[in-house]
């Protein structure tokens, strides 16, 4: 998952690696909510309290946006599948949230009207961490019910840098 997200930064020394979770998301909008838990917890886990506000915010515009736009609308949620995964991963000077999501489109930074109440979630992600972007997610066995190849979906990243005595 994360080969085209190192492609273009330095290298990261795979010995640096000292942490990373996972958090399976139901296809709801209250499943923002359990990510930002879910980031405040594995944040103080790993002695990062300082980053929590932005790396939450991020967090929050990528999973609201992965379930406004990556989800089907013509179905039902099946509460029992978790459609949208949220990962977290820290090395010794990079932090990177990344959302894993069902569709396989792009995602469109637009500008917003002024007056708008929405449309502003990934210039917020630009603003708040130090680099993001997105790569189609790679195909893990599952089969569509007709027994053709699932659709991938993406994945959509954030990176953090963090202070080297962090």
């Amino acid at each position: 998952m994360l080969e085209p997200l190192r492609q273009g930064l330095p290298p990261i020394d795979p010995s640096a690696v000292s942490g990373s979770a996972t958090c399976a998301l139901p296809a709801q909008y209250e499943a923002v909510g359990g990510a930002r838990r879910f980031t405040r917890t594995t944040l103080s886990r790993w002695g990062l309290d300082e980053r929590f506000d932005d790396v939450s915010l991020v967090v929050s515009e990528l999973v609201t946006n992965a379930l406004r736009h990556a989800l089907p609308t013509d179905t039902v949620p099946d509460l029992q599948e978790s459609p949208v995964r949220l990962h977290l991963m820290r090395w010794s000077s990079r932090l990177v949230c990344a959302v894993r999501d069902p569709s396989p489109e792009s995602p469109i930074a637009s500008e917003a009207p002024d007056s708008a109440e929405s449309g502003r979630g990934l210039f917020l992600v630009e603003s708040f961490s130090d680099s993001w972007g997105w790569h189609p997610s790679p195909v893990l066995g599952a089969k569509s019910p007709n027994g053709a190849a699932a659709p991938r979906g993406k994945v959509v990243w954030a990176l953090f840098q963090l202070s080297d005595n962090a």
